[in-house]
């Protein structure tokens, strides 16, 4: 595990492998060649250097677009034989374009055992920043290589972040970068989470993985097996995993500070593999449906941060964890379940399942009359076909909390839309026999992403402000790591929830 701490040590002097500093686009004119410029940090390694980094940057093509990488060896100049320029792009030193700065230094700097990172710290959101994106970009799943380790460069081991300045005292530097550090490792947890082969993650062992996580953090844990599950009448989690030799499990994870004001819950999706059931999904469709259970990933992370920050709101999250696969006692399509709370749903598509144990979950959620509800889920194909890999869709029943939670995801550096939830949309989900149907049949199935977000409306008591963020996109990353972003599950969601449950923080 890479670590990371602060120092107020001048980056020129410090022994270590490598020294970060960061550039912008200068502003050089119309018709001037592009050069970049140095940002606070640079300002000693520059001395270091005769005053020579710009014009070495420039000759070596750098104009300080964010996410260029640039190494320069010092020649004995330093105590540190490298030097890294990353850039941040014309946005500057925003929090944002830190973090994903630090991310990629760190990620470039592979084989290398200490880094050093001086890049601009004047304010604790940007000193956070630093630490977890060192966090991030130092992420690197190897439990299931063998052969393939030998060789492979090791990712760093060390990360210092320089807070030189008077801007901000030490220990409040300090402060920030343990908050950057439980950040980062939360998302860690996440992309573990994810990226586990599901034969490796059945629901028993992500339940137990995110509870001990939980615990070891502060909050508390319950677990509700396939037996609790059935005598208390969670329908949708029972009828998805019955197809399966590997049961389901609901786990409720709380933190709950001394006197809370605010008790904010989350509910996550965690189908740990979908083949789609007996409506079964195309080969490639299943190559990454280790994937669907990346909301209930995020929750889990998002409850082990609160409880590492202290956080004084309360936080309960929701795992709603099942393995969807096809056999003798599967659903059928035209199958009845009796939800969590009495209602019976029809099930057109055993393929849409992900609602049907979101549906138990948000329904046991709101019995708590928590202040708001979150569930993240990777719910529809829609959502990534009409927002694409990045971004998130984001429905409500308020729409005060629909811009909450997108308020809160733009602070977060997340990107999601605001989606509408059509009332005329619902009457393609009433069935002829049950109360509701999982899906429009077959004839009416356009609007995917929003009338999966109907379906999900129906569960949740009026009176309770809710939000559905769909993460279908943005929840897996298949190409090649960029800026704080990382090949394969990328742990998306969880600073959006932790930033929307820290605004409600008095």
């Amino acid at each position: 595990m890479t670590s990371v701490t602060m120092s107020t040590t001048d980056p020129a002097r410090t022994k270590a492998d490598v020294v970060v500093v960061a550039t912008i686009p200068a502003d050089t004119g119309k018709d001037a060649p592009k050069q970049p410029a140095l940002t606070a940090g640079a300002k000693t390694v520059d001395a270091a250097l005769g005053g020579r980094l710009v014009p070495i940057l420039t000759d070596l093509g750098a104009t300080g677009r964010a996410g260029e990488l640039v190494r320069i060896p010092t020649m004995g100049a330093l105590g540190v034989p490298l030097v890294v320029a990353v850039g941040l792009g014309p946005d500057g030193a925003i929090p944002a374009r830190i973090r994903a700065a630090a991310a990629t230094a760190v990620r470039g700097s592979r084989g290398h055992k200490k880094v050093v990172l001086a890049l601009p710290a004047s304010d604790v959101e940007s000193i956070a920043a630093q630490a977890e994106g060192a966090l991030t970009g130092a992420y690197d799943f190897v439990e299931f290589r063998h052969s393939t380790l030998e060789g492979r460069q090791a990712p760093v081991a060390s990360v210092q972040v320089t807070v030189a300045g008077r801007e901000v005292p030490p220990a409040t530097a300090r402060a920030a970068v343990k908050r950057g550090v439980a950040i980062g490792e939360a998302l860690r947890f996440a992309r573990d989470l994810v990226n586990t082969p599901p034969r490796d993650l059945p629901p028993a062992a992500l339940a137990e993985a995110a509870g001990d996580a939980a615990v070891a953090a502060g909050a508390t844990v319950e677990v509700l097996d396939e037996k609790a599950l059935a005598r208390r009448g969670f329908g949708g989690l029972v009828g998805v995993g019955q197809g399966s030799t590997r049961p389901p499990r609901l786990v409720a994870l709380r933190w709950k500070p001394a006197r809370p004001t605010v008790h904010i819950a989350l509910v996550g999706k965690g189908i740990t593999f979908d083949s789609g059931g007996l409506s079964l999904k195309p080969p490639t469709g299943m190559e990454t449906m280790k994937t669907d259970m990346a909301g209930a990933a995020a929750v889990a992370a998002t409850v082990v941060a609160a409880a590492t920050l202290r956080s004084p709101v309360a936080v309960t999250g929701w795992l709603c964890c099942a393995e969807n696969m096809p056999s003798g006692t599967a659903i059928r399509p035209g199958d009845v379940l009796t939800m969590y709370g009495g209602t019976r749903v029809e099930v057109l598509n055993t393929d849409a399942e992900g609602r049907l144990v979101l549906a138990d979950g948000l329904t046991r959620a709101a019995e708590d009359k928590p202040d708001a509800i979150v569930d993240i889920a990777t719910l529809t194909g829609a959502a990534l076909v009409a927002l694409g890999p990045k971004i998130a869709g984001l429905m409500a029943n308020d729409d005060a909390f629909r811009e909450r939670v997108a308020g809160a995801a733009a602070a977060a550096g997340e990107s999601v839309w605001p989606m509408p939830l059509p009332a005329e949309l619902r009457d393609r989900l009433d069935s002829s026999i049950a109360d509701i149907a999982n899906v429009p049949p077959s004839a009416g199935r356009d609007a995917g992403m929003l009338t999966a977000g109907i379906f999900l409306k129906h569960f949740v008591a009026a009176e309770i402000p809710w939000a559905h963020l769909d993460i279908a996109g943005p929840s897996w990353n298949g190409g090649e790591p960029s800026g704080e972003t990382a090949k394969g599950g990328t742990a998306f969601g969880v600073r959006t929830l932790l930033s929307l449950i820290e605004s409600y923080a008095p």
